[in-house]
């Protein structure tokens, strides 16, 4: 495959959606401004390496809430996949089970929980959006405790959607179905989304998800110290430094640029994981030494999926472990706890 870096799933990508589809993915909240920022962030900040290290051995290993991954590096939550395949979620589940790396599962995704779960082995968790019908909400995460997903992922940052005007300009009103609600199409999905979004969630409710499962709770939208404080407070084990890919609210920090100060509300009683923006393995080690444990990347996956299918994630997956490995040697760090804040500036 004549692909040599994830940007380059992203033109193939492109001529393989439809319009809609493109610019559900593709696009972002208001002037797109966080969503350029996100890549942008990390070009502003350099690496420091250190030399005369012994690296010819890399572990590219860890751990997330004690489960050990060959890579810092997870699939993100992303709707409606079936738009970019017709296995939709089903592959890069598969790929990352046996890359051995996490995936996290979109409440609107195209197939149901139970199909991803069916895949085979593999760390998996779930995003659950909690909606005004809240035993939804309650069915979803019973329903992934016993499918055999390890945590539940709370997207706390769509109370509603943003103004999103790509997908204003280019409707998607056809999704082919989703695996885990009711929808009926026909209507903007966006609106579809906003119409059933529970925008009364607050922290004291945190206590009544806690309570439908023993699976551990991360929270995905943070971008400040206090929401990380509050986090711990109301017993989430991690969070996920997260601006929705610069879908929501525009003009927001990129992820890079505040994940130290989450790092240090949270100071270790929560493991702090980062998505947005990351593109290569240098990013990678760029979040690992500004404190992420993880990044966890949806876009460019989502792009080898409708460029190249399971080639295409697998390809993926590979440049990233490349990509990371390399950045490791180069900076001296023979393993990922070696990777710390003296290795960027």
């Amino acid at each position: 495959m004549d692909v040599h870096a994830l940007a380059d799933f992203e033109a193939l990508a492109r001529e393989a959606l439809s319009p809609e589809a493109w610019g559900y993915y593709a696009g972002g909240a208001w002037d797109e401004v966080t969503l350029r920022e996100n890549e942008a962030a990390f070009r502003r900040r350099f690496l420091r390496p250190r030399v005369l290290v012994d690296v010819s051995r890399v572990d590219t290993a860890t751990t997330i809430l004690g489960e050990r991954i060959s890579l810092p590096v997870g699939v993100a939550p992303v709707a409606l996949q079936g738009l970019a395949h017709p296995e939709g979620e089903v592959v890069p589940a598969r790929v990352a089970g046996r890359t051995g790396l996490p995936y996290v599962l979109s409440t609107f995704s195209s197939r149901s929980l139970e199909t991803v779960a069916a895949v085979g082995r593999g760390l998996r968790w779930f995003q659950l959006y909690v909606q005004q019908d809240r035993r939804i909400a309650e069915q979803l995460v019973r329903r992934a405790a016993e499918a055999g997903y390890r945590a539940i992922v709370l997207t706390v940052d769509l109370p509603r959607p943003g103004i999103r005007e790509r997908e204003r300009r280019h409707p998607l009103t056809e999704t082919g179905g989703l695996g885990n609600v009711p929808h009926t199409e026909g209507a903007q999905f966006i609106d579809v989304i906003g119409g059933l979004m529970d925008a009364s969630l607050d922290w004291d409710d945190l206590a009544w998800l806690r309570s439908l499962s023993d699976l551990p709770l991360v929270l995905k939208g943070i971008l400040g110290g206090e929401d990380a404080r509050l986090a711990v407070e109301h017993g989430a084990s991690a969070v996920i430094v997260s601006n929705h890919g610069g879908r929501q609210l525009d003009r927001v920090p990129a992820t890079i640029d505040v994940l130290e100060e989450v790092v240090a509300a949270v100071d270790g009683r929560a493991e702090v994981y980062l998505d947005g923006g990351v593109r290569r393995g240098t990013d990678v080690v760029m979040a690992l030494a500004l404190g992420a444990r993880a990044v966890f990347l949806g876009r460019p996956f989502l792009y080898a999926l409708a460029a190249a299918g399971e080639a295409g994630v697998t390809r993926a997956v590979e440049l990233l472990r490349e990509e990371v490995e390399a950045a490791m040697a180069l900076l001296g760090c023979p393993t990922v706890a070696a990777v710390t804040r003296d290795r960027v500036r």
